[in-house]
């Protein structure tokens, strides 16, 4: 289930994103700060092009769904999970599978979406594979320069009539 997020979960959200693996895998990769955290979280909530939602798993917050682009028939999405309580609990798999249903269900059923879109390091196959079995395909790739390196992205897409 994908639900608002609360101002009182932010400290939560900020420390799953400041996860190593979840750095690893992501384009902004230093630690996020407090202040920094709360100016993004500002800029959000004042963004109708923008909404971030909180994903619950067995009626436990374990997850972020960033949704962006938002007020035309396609948006772009990305994600993170509580790595650490859910690896814990033995449920980070299912969780995961769980988010992108819930998230895929939410773009083309609430937000009403014709196209969603994401891109992923080409370096993170997890990732890719569970797109592609959830039927993203990828529409192209490019470099992109994270801590001073090019890494190759991946961009995907899920259509609603696919």
């Amino acid at each position: 289930m994908l639900r608002d997020v609360s101002d009182d979960e932010l400290g939560t959200l900020r420390r799953w994103r400041n996860h190593p693996e979840v750095r690893l895998a992501s384009f902004t990769t230093h630690e996020i700060g407090e202040d920094e955290h709360r100016r993004w979280w500002s800029s959000v909530r004042s963004d109708p092009s923008r909404r971030v939602l909180v994903y619950e798993h067995r009626a436990t917050a374990a997850g972020v769904v960033a949704f962006t682009g938002l007020g035309g028939p396609e948006a772009w999405w990305g994600f993170y999970l509580d790595v650490e309580g859910l690896d814990a609990r033995g449920q980070l798999m299912p969780a995961w599978i769980g988010l992108e249903k819930a998230a895929i269900a939410y773009a083309f059923g609430s937000l009403d979406l014709d196209v969603l879109r994401g891109e992923v390091l080409a370096s993170n196959e997890a990732v890719l594979q569970l797109h592609r079995r959830c039927g993203f395909t990828e529409t192209d790739r490019y470099a992109r320069e994270i801590d001073g390196e090019d890494q190759a992205v991946v961009r995907l897409a899920l259509r609603r009539d696919a």
